[in-house]
């Protein structure tokens, strides 16, 4: 089987490529033909009966992995859904298409299974940006607050948080921490944390980590192109700035665009979060049309880059790979994973009691009540 060179960063034609990933620092595996699509996909499901394996492939990544991943009997989702249902799933081995906080969680959640990924380099700037001797020190700078993390971290970090949240359920549980009394250290993502903070009124103090691609979808740029498509319902992701947020009509997570884009009177939407979504908007959402918010200002030579170079390290070549010789399996630290796991845990009670119906409040407890 032909694979891709490990060093090569080369043109990879995604569906709606406004801005080449060659151009990031990422290596970008090659794109194969029709004939070697089809070969590596057959090979692929064939491994994966073999190895009593599943793929769990994030929205941002290749349409190749999410279309084979739905065919195969995975499923293509957020970070933590993609974790959840590898856990629960009969599975021993799970292949995970996404970035490597997302093998970490999978790990975190299965530690009895094997979790292996493309391309254990495919990192993420927000995991990047808060590495945990400074976040540790940021912690103790802070003892009185809680501390509230978003997924997009490592395990290290995880382990030293009270919470986990997603941007599905962030503003959920911060406003149920700032009703009993908490005070909430916030990271890594400022632009998440001060929409929260703007929504719920939480004290908060924040990390000043940002995405590389939300971080640079522009306001200006976004407005004029509001008035080329004035019909067209803007869905914005909370990692993106708020000058960008204040002009959408839906704000929320991976899961909540797509809800919009079935739900919304419309039929045309500019989106603001990786273009990887555009796959999966498209396939849900026959005969209407999907643009990418910019990125770029006025004088740019392009008007969007919103693809993560990182997603973009996750091909058919590398699945393939990994199956047939166990490379890029993800371990993590065995005296973490506790650790890490309870604030997942209490994530996952919260939203569990809040599906159905009870007082996922009452699972929070008391801060300075009288």
């Amino acid at each position: 089987m032909n694979t891709p060179d490990d060093t090569a960063v080369i043109d990879v034609e995604y569906e709606q490529p406004a801005c080449p990933t060659q151009h990031a620092w990422a290596r970008v595996p090659v794109e194969p033909g029709p004939k070697q699509r089809a070969a590596l996909k057959e090979r692929i499901r064939q491994l994966l009966k073999e190895r009593n394996a599943v793929m769990v492939s994030h929205y941002y990544v290749h349409p190749d992995l999410q279309d084979l991943a739905i065919e195969t009997g995975g499923i293509v989702s957020d970070s933590l859904e993609m974790a959840r249902f590898g856990r629960d799933h009969a599975a021993t081995t799970l292949v995970v298409s996404g970035v490597r906080f997302m093998g970490e969680t999978a790990k975190i959640l299965s530690p009895e299974k094997t979790v292996l990924m493309p391309d254990l380099d495919a990192n993420c700037s927000l995991d990047l940006g808060c590495p945990i001797d400074e976040f540790n020190a940021f912690c103790d700078a802070h003892p009185d607050r809680t501390v509230v993390v978003y997924a997009n971290t490592s395990a290290a970090v995880k382990a030293r948080s009270d919470w986990l949240v997603t941007s599905s359920c962030a503003l959920d549980i911060v406003r149920a921490l700032k009703d009993k009394g908490h005070k909430i250290l916030w990271a890594p993502d400022k632009h998440l944390g001060a929409y929260i903070q703007r929504e719920t009124g939480a004290d908060m103090v924040m990390w000043t980590g940002s995405c590389i691609v939300h971080d640079e979808f522009k306001a200006f740029e976004l407005e004029a192109l509001k008035k080329e498509h004035p019909k067209a319902k803007v869905l914005v992701h909370p990692e993106s700035p708020a000058d960008v947020i204040a002009l959408a009509d839906a704000v929320g997570s991976t899961s909540a665009i797509l809800h919009a884009a079935r739900t919304l009177d419309a039929s045309e939407f500019i989106v603001a979060t990786d273009n990887g979504m555009m796959h999966m908007l498209r396939q849900q959402n026959p005969g209407k049309v999907f643009i990418e918010a910019p990125t770029a200002g006025n004088s740019a030579t392009c008007k969007s880059c919103a693809h993560c170079p990182w997603m973009a390290m996750n091909g058919l070549a590398g699945v393939a790979q990994i199956l047939e010789k166990g490379l890029n399996e993800i371990h993590v630290d065995p005296a973490l994973i506790p650790l890490a796991r309870r604030p997942i845990d209490r994530m996952l009670a919260f939203t569990a009691a809040m599906k159905s119906g009870h007082d996922a409040g009452a699972l929070v407890p008391n801060i300075g009540a009288a």
